[in-house]
């Protein structure tokens, strides 16, 4: 990856890597992983990676939220997974060595971290305690994956789409009004994270502010009721 004229961030002052599988590097990996690194901006929109590309390391997010998604047969988008700062999105294909099988973009702005393959490989072989959140960040993965197959299977959109929105709040947290949701997400966004249809999860949302269990403002999302939502999502106590 070609670096930029942005500055790019060190990894021993990084916010970002507390939340991340390198928290518990030692100084000496943090430094080959800085000085091998290439990091740009990105602007809302424009493609980090596409299906079918062959990775050449791993995405590290310093900055912004990455939306990771599929084309089904139908050629309509599911959004897999919502990445957000500290993450790294790409190692599953770079550790099996295939192509990637998803789309990375970012839905705003943000800046990224590429960690070349050699020099992830080269920590990975001799640190136990990253090969061992990378295992840990796997098994999550699969198990979010398997649940979510369940309650797609299973869950009508309403309760789909009201857990969605209480996992959005808990995951990405809301503003200084306790109620507005951090991240901004269009009703397209939604519809292809719950996997329904646009006009079903929008006929949803006008239902949910009938009832005043959230309200809206273009983007802007508030759970006024957090416990109406849970009701809603047919959660258990």
């Amino acid at each position: 990856m070609v670096r930029n004229q942005y500055e790019i961030p060190h990894c021993d002052k990084c916010a970002a890597r507390d939340n991340s599988v390198f928290s518990e590097l030692v100084q000496s990996d943090l430094h080959v992983i800085s000085s091998e690194k290439g990091c740009r901006q990105y602007s809302k929109g424009e493609m980090i990676f596409y299906a079918d590309d062959q990775p050449s390391g791993l995405f590290c997010i310093h900055r912004g939220i990455v939306k990771l998604y599929k084309i089904g047969k139908d050629g309509k988008e599911q959004i897999i997974r919502l990445a957000q700062q500290g993450d790294i999105i790409g190692y599953r294909s770079l550790l099996s060595g295939e192509k990637y099988s998803k789309f990375a973009v970012p839905i705003a702005d943000a800046q990224i971290c590429h960690i070349p393959k050699s020099a992830f490989f080269s920590i990975l072989s001799t640190n136990y305690r990253l090969s061992s959140k990378v295992m840990e960040l796997l098994s999550t993965e699969l198990k979010v994956a398997e649940e979510r197959i369940m309650e797609m299977a299973q869950k009508p959109v309403s309760e789909r789409l009201a857990e969605t929105l209480l996992l959005l709040r808990e995951t990405y947290g809301v503003e200084a009004d306790n109620t507005t949701l951090k991240i901004k997400l269009t009703r397209i966004d939604l519809a292809n994270i719950v996997g329904a249809a646009t006009e079903s999860v929008s006929r949803l949302l006008s239902k949910f502010k009938e009832e005043r269990i959230i309200d809206m403002n273009g983007r802007r999302l508030k759970i006024i009721d957090p416990a109406g939502l849970a009701e809603a999502a047919n959660l258990d106590d």
